[in-house]
């Protein structure tokens, strides 16, 4: 190191880190841009999913390992499904308030799910739960179904 580099002439100007620090704050802010914009595609590409498709052969042999490991562990319950409540028709308060009729207010394929559990599951002595499962900023976020298997009550 010099001695010139350690002079008070050789130092920054506050004008010059004050724009380096903005700079800094502008790439920072790009960043975010960008990971907001990848949320919110996502988001859309999921809501565009739930809508309008169906729950196909490969989201059922999802689920059909997940509860043979949960019981595997010997669990009586798994988490088979998650949705934002924002998709039900009424954001989740039923479900989140566990009033009776909240099934009615499923849609797209959470009420495909409801309805094969009903036909298919429920039968078989399965029960399924409702739950919300977060709540970012104190508001329900997402909604997850269980699957249960419980023995029964006697």
């Amino acid at each position: 190191m010099t001695a010139s580099e350690t002079t008070p002439q050789s130092m920054a100007s506050a004008e010059e880190l004050r724009k380096r620090a903005l700079e800094l704050q502008l790439l920072e802010m790009e960043r975010e841009d960008k990971i907001k914009a990848r949320k919110a595609e996502k988001h859309a590409e999921f809501v565009e999913d739930f809508f309008q498709k169906h729950i196909g052969d490969a989201e059922r042999a999802v689920i059909k390992r997940v509860v043979m490991k949960a019981a595997a562990e010997g669990k009586y319950e798994a988490m088979i499904y998650s949705f934002p409540s924002s998709l039900c028709t009424d954001s989740g308060r039923g479900i989140n308030n566990n009033l009776p009729g909240w099934q009615n207010t499923l849609q797209g394929k959470a009420k495909e799910l409801y309805d094969l559990f009903q036909e298919r599951a429920k039968p078989q002595g399965y029960g399924l739960k409702a739950a919300i499962i977060n709540f970012p900023g104190g508001i329900p976020g997402d909604v997850g179904f269980f699957l249960t298997w419980e023995p029964p009550v006697t």
